[in-house]
């Protein structure tokens, strides 16, 4: 195992990548080196790492050559142009874009559930990072599945703005003072009003009337999990939340498994939080509990008083930190002992 590591972090001047940059300092990640790097736009920016300030490098004229490790957080066009830049130096990419995903030789990795895939990093030198709604919700039904095979998933996520970005942000922002002075709204970053408005639609439509963001959840989950076989039913909502998704999921089992069984296997997985206690009103929200956290958490876990092998529950999680920044950095820390 190295002491120290040479990283890059390329997106750095965005939301994710502020993040990551935070958590390999409050985590205390051994950095020997660290590049910052961004579009020509945003190089030349100063950024804080240990008390020391660090100048953002443009990307396009940047050799990775003795680098350890670089985060990628600047989208799929990014990721595709620059990350062979990095894997060809041997140099492990962490991607935080879709664009490897589903590539059969690529693990995607949520650490807690399945961390020794990173055990095959060498194949490629990649590794991608799950979507934000999926790493909360395997997370949440990993154990469950191991305790009692889950066969199908229905879900209904509700995701907040900056999902979407900081144009994203801004755009709630923006859209809800309009509303408030009664000013006409600026609309660009969603297909429509999203300030006190919920939009069931995030990213492209498919062929098969299901939006790329709810495949997404279908294909990630069933190669998290190992299984192929689960079935997975997503409708991805859009709500004026600034940080924090919810989703409501229902599960079907082929063993019979208890509220309190699941409650149980939940509790004791790293990296959940339990808060379900409906007599005093106790339940996990995005705004109240998520927002600024690490953990993802779990609450409203109950029987299907419509199916004998049935579960609900409600699972919430910062999208930017575990569902992005945080899951990232954990790769990383599991990496540091394989490298």
């Amino acid at each position: 195992m190295k002491k120290h590591l040479n990283i890059a972090i390329v997106g750095a001047t965005g939301a994710v990548g502020r993040v990551i940059l935070e958590l390999l300092e409050s985590r205390e990640f051994p950095v020997n080196k660290l590049a910052l790097l961004a579009s020509a736009n945003s190089a030349g920016e100063v950024m804080t790492f240990a008390k020391k300030s660090i100048t953002v490098q443009p990307l396009d004229t940047f050799d990775f050559n003795g680098f350890d490790m670089a985060f990628f957080t600047a989208g799929s066009r990014v990721s595709a142009q620059y990350a062979a830049r990095a894997t060809d130096a041997k140099c492990v990419v962490i991607d935080n874009t879709s664009y490897f995903r589903n590539e059969e030789d690529v693990p995607l990795v949520v650490p807690e559930v399945n961390g020794e895939e990173l055990n095959r990093y060498q194949d490629t030198y990649l590794i991608a990072n799950p979507n934000c709604s999926t790493i909360q919700m395997v997370l949440a039904l990993a154990p469950i599945h191991k305790a009692a095979v889950i066969e199908r998933i229905n879900v209904a996520t509700y995701q907040s703005v900056s999902g979407a970005g900081q144009q994203g942000i801004d755009e709630l922002s923006s859209q809800t003072r309009s509303l408030l002075n009664f000013k006409p709204l600026q609309q660009q970053v969603f297909s429509g009003q999203i300030a006190f408005n919920v939009i069931p639609h995030i990213d492209d439509f498919q062929d098969n009337g299901y939006t790329r963001e709810e495949m997404k959840m279908v294909w990630e989950t069933q190669k998290i999990l190992g299984d192929r076989s689960i079935q997975v039913n997503p409708t991805c909502v859009r709500v004026p939340v600034f940080y924090g998704h919810a989703e409501a999921v229902h599960i079907e089992t082929r063993d019979k498994i208890t509220a309190p069984e699941a409650r149980q296997l939940m509790a004791d997985m790293d990296g959940i939080e339990i808060i379900d206690n409906p007599a005093q009103l106790r339940y996990p929200s995005p705004a109240l509990t998520a927002a600024g956290n690490d953990a993802v958490y779990v609450g409203r876990i109950r029987e299907d008083i419509s199916y004998p092998n049935g579960l609900n529950m409600w699972i919430v999680a910062d999208n930017i930190r575990k569902g992005a920044a945080l899951n990232s950095v954990q790769i990383a820390e599991k990496l540091l002992k394989i490298l």
